[in-house]
């Protein structure tokens, strides 16, 4: 809230002009000292606040300052050249007006954002896919993204896991996840979200859809996720871990394996811990842990036990002397 507040009083200096500090205090509806405290942070931020004391004095910016951004501060300014990943772009067929876009921004900038927001682009970039794995052939994602955009039907043909299917979808969004696209679009039945490279063949139709009443796709993506999550983790592993291995469990399980080692019990003489961590099927769970090696051990359930203990004898038999 302070941070809207301070871009608030920004633009009343910048509209106004010169301004009392109870002028000021009433406009925000805050104390008179915190506005004093708020130009104090406005001056320590860059922005040229000048105060003008006597009967006829206040607050005012310094002759010829504008910002054209409304407020932007260097920062904020800053982090919109790193909001648009070129990659992502050009996937949907906008590499173009990004770069045009981040031209036009640049010039509107005052001199010393531009340059700031020049560095930030020479220090920093933005590359989502995963290392090891290339990306997803879109070739239908631009013909979604219009129909997002222009909230046109689409008739479809996508390949599921248990086969191919034939659908009439209204799209409603798209999400870039880890590096992999994908379209959320209401069917007949539901919402629901599909992999864009499953997509044979997207045509658009020539009717146009109300989206959803109340429907934001940020929401509805944070709780399909929640919901997928608590899906793929059907079980719980009991493991004795070593030192390494309590070093490679983030790496390997991500987010399951740093709830567990928050959750670790007292190490043993040897370093090694117990932990509880969520795990999927046992034919995913056997491969994550095997990636352990001689460092984890599966202490439970029994069966997850024994399937790990079967890859091993496997494995043994694969690599052992003729």
């Amino acid at each position: 809230m302070r941070a809207d507040r301070l871009l608030s009083l920004l633009l009343l200096l910048q509209n106004r002009g010169l301004m009392t500090a109870p002028e000021l205090a009433a406009a925000l509806e805050v104390s008179v000292r915190t506005v004093y405290r708020d130009v104090e942070a406005l001056a320590a931020s860059g922005v040229p606040v000048l105060a003008e004391r006597g009967p006829a004095g206040g607050f005012r910016l310094m002759d010829g300052y504008r910002t054209r951004l409304t407020g932007l501060t260097d920062a904020e300014a800053g982090s919109l050249f790193l909001a648009g990943a070129p990659g992502p772009a050009n996937d949907l067929g906008l590499g173009a007006e990004l770069a045009t876009a981040q031209l036009k921004l640049q010039a509107a900038l005052p001199a010393a954002l531009a340059d700031r927001a020049r560095r930030l682009q020479d220090r920093f970039h933005l590359d989502a896919p995963a290392w090891f794995r290339d990306a997803d052939p879109v070739p239908h994602l631009a013909a979604l993204a219009r129909a997002v955009w222009e909230q046109r039907a689409v008739r479809t043909h996508y390949r599921r896991w248990r086969g191919e299917v034939h659908r009439d979808l209204h799209p409603l969004g798209l999400v870039l996840k880890a590096g992999i696209w994908y379209v959320v679009a209401q069917g007949e039945d539901a919402v629901r979200t599909y992999r864009v490279a499953r997509f044979l063949a997207v045509r658009d139709l020539p009717e146009t859809f109300e989206r959803p009443t109340g429907f934001a796709l940020a929401s509805y993506w944070e709780h399909s996720s929640r919901r997928m999550e608590a899906a793929l983790h059907h079980d719980t592993a009991l493991l004795r871990i070593s030192p390494d291995a309590a070093r490679l469990l983030p790496m390997r399980l991500g987010a399951a394996g740093r709830r567990a080692l928050e959750g670790a019990g007292p190490p043993d003489r040897e370093g090694w811990v117990e932990v509880r961590v969520d795990v999927e099927t046992t034919a995913v769970a056997v491969g994550d842990l095997l990636g352990l090696g001689a460092e984890a051990e599966v202490l439970g359930p029994p069966e997850l036990r024994e399937a790990v203990a079967r890859a091993a004898r496997a494995l043994a038999r694969c690599y052992g002397p003729e």
